[in-house]
């Protein structure tokens, strides 16, 4: 969605000749699609600029070319055995390409196609206008936050602050969050903007991203929260039924595969994040559409889920992704058979340390240690995201000065001292609600944190993440 409003909200302002297409999920699927290219057709186009898609679709980019159609492919998926006979096909991670920066996101690849277009053509549209856009899908799509893409993530940031772009700047308003971080971006926008898809058509996304106005763009700022809303009630359900299969059927299992005709199509990917919380390995979480077992897989730390899906490969219809995530279509018949060699595939090839959730520890840190000029320190190093991750300290002799309580039914928090200090810090939990009768019952503790700024009607003041906790049971 993100590319899609970057080139064309670009490109539309040199020419009136230009047009968009966005699958509908449910019926089309990911990618290049039939039904793309009769659109196509009908519309006498002579040109397609595919974005964040294509780099598997030979077929399809041929039979464009027999209908006079050039194709321009714009990808960052994991190349196939052969490349597409396109006009060009933008991809850093084709074999023979010497970029030398590998994990752009699918909008980082439209953006250099535009710069260079910019270069060649010694014209200057304002193109860094659009990095705001870039910035929300380095975020969305959990590429690494370093080399290039920290770069145009950083200014990317500055321009999403600045609230230049009327729908970006509803979507912010509506999630109720201040300055855009990251973090902001991973949970004020981008569910948001994928929940459109997921449950309706992203074409109303597109269109927000688009607006003009902020009028318009807050009203359909407004139907997409609600889609969003929708989403999470979508997400729960499946989540809570697809942790029952796992807990009566395969609990002991390297791998999770999944599959119920009825779960809604567009949440199965967060439902596989779900579930990797609860059970830490690979996850496929599958269901039925026009008639094949469709889904999305997702990864644990240190394994290539691409890879073991491709040694499946034979069972498939159709897949594609990264390392770290991908989707996948088969014969609802060959579920079970695929569950089980890609079970095989997995313990043969997975190691201890990937099924193991770990945190990693950058140092030791005492309360008196952490001020506002520290936390300007780290500050200097943002944004934090993979391969640059925000640096997690651990503190030892640490007890809780106020009972601890629950947010929101999954949260905890509390408020905490140091053994021989006095410095008191608001402690936040996200997600640990089910810690809270460990350290009601045992007040000392080690702690592993983040260094955050919590700010609250206009007052900023430095607040602890916990990541966990490991309790001091007394008399041990």
């Amino acid at each position: 969605t993100t590319s899609v409003a970057l080139a064309f909200g670009y490109l539309r302002k040199l020419t009136d000749q230009i047009l968009y297409y966005i699958n509908d999920r449910e019926s089309e699927g990911y990618g290049i699609s039939n039904q793309g290219i009769d659109f196509a057709i009908e519309q006498k186009v002579q040109l397609i600029i595919s974005l964040d898609c294509g780099i598997k679709a030979g077929k399809l980019i041929d039979r464009a070319n027999q209908n006079k159609i050039d194709f321009i492919v714009c990808d960052h998926h994991t190349v196939g055995d052969t490349i597409p006979n396109a006009l060009a096909v933008l991809d850093p991670k084709r074999r023979d390409c010497n970029y030398p920066f590998k994990e752009l996101s699918g909008c980082g690849i439209g953006f250099k196609l535009l710069q260079a277009f910019e270069q060649n053509s010694g014209e200057d549209h304002d193109l860094l206008e659009f990095l705001d856009l870039v910035s929300v899908s380095i975020a969305a799509d959990i590429v690494p936050l370093n080399g290039e893409n920290r770069t145009l993530c950083y200014f990317g940031l500055q321009k999403l602050n600045d609230r230049n772009r009327p729908g970006l700047r509803a979507l912010i308003e509506i999630s109720g969050r201040r300055k855009m971080d990251i973090t902001g971006i991973l949970f004020g926008i981008a569910p948001r903007i994928n929940a459109a898809g997921r449950i309706g058509h992203a074409h109303e996304a597109l269109e927000l991203l688009l607006s003009e106005t902020q009028e318009a763009a807050t009203k359909l700022a407004e139907n997409v929260n609600e889609k969003n809303t929708e989403r999470r009630d979508f997400d729960s359900s499946i989540t809570e039924e697809a942790l029952q299969m796992i807990e009566q059927n395969g609990a002991y299992k390297k791998s999770t595969v999944l599959f119920k005709e009825d779960w809604h199509k567009g949440v199965v990917g967060i439902v596989a994040s779900r579930c990797i919380e609860h059970y830490y390995r690979p996850t496929i979480i599958l269901t039925e559409s026009n008639g094949l077992a469709t889904g999305s897989a997702r990864s644990v730390q240190g394994f290539n889920i691409y890879q073991a899906i491709e040694k499946c490969e034979h069972l498939l219809e159709k897949f594609g992704g990264h390392n770290f995530a991908a989707g996948l279509s088969l014969s609802v018949d060959k579920v079970s058979e695929f569950a089980w060699i890609f079970e095989e595939v997995v313990e043969n090839t997975i190691s201890e340390d990937s099924l193991t959730p770990f945190i990693e520890i950058h140092g030791e840190l005492d309360f008196d240690q952490i001020t506002t000029n520290f936390k300007s320190v780290i500050e200097q190093m943002e944004p934090f995201g993979p391969e640059n991750p925000a640096p997690v300290f651990m503190a030892r002799n640490v007890y809780w000065k106020h009972r601890p309580r629950i947010l929101k039914e999954k949260h905890l928090k509390f408020s905490a001292i140091q053994e021989g200090n006095s410095t008191i810090f608001d402690v936040i939990g996200f997600g640990l609600a089910d810690r809270l009768e460990e350290i009601s019952t045992n007040p000392g503790m080690s702690i592993a944190f983040s260094v955050e700024t919590n700010e609250y009607l206009g007052v900023k003041t430095i607040q602890l993440r916990l990541r966990d906790i490991k309790t001091e049971h007394h008399g041990a």
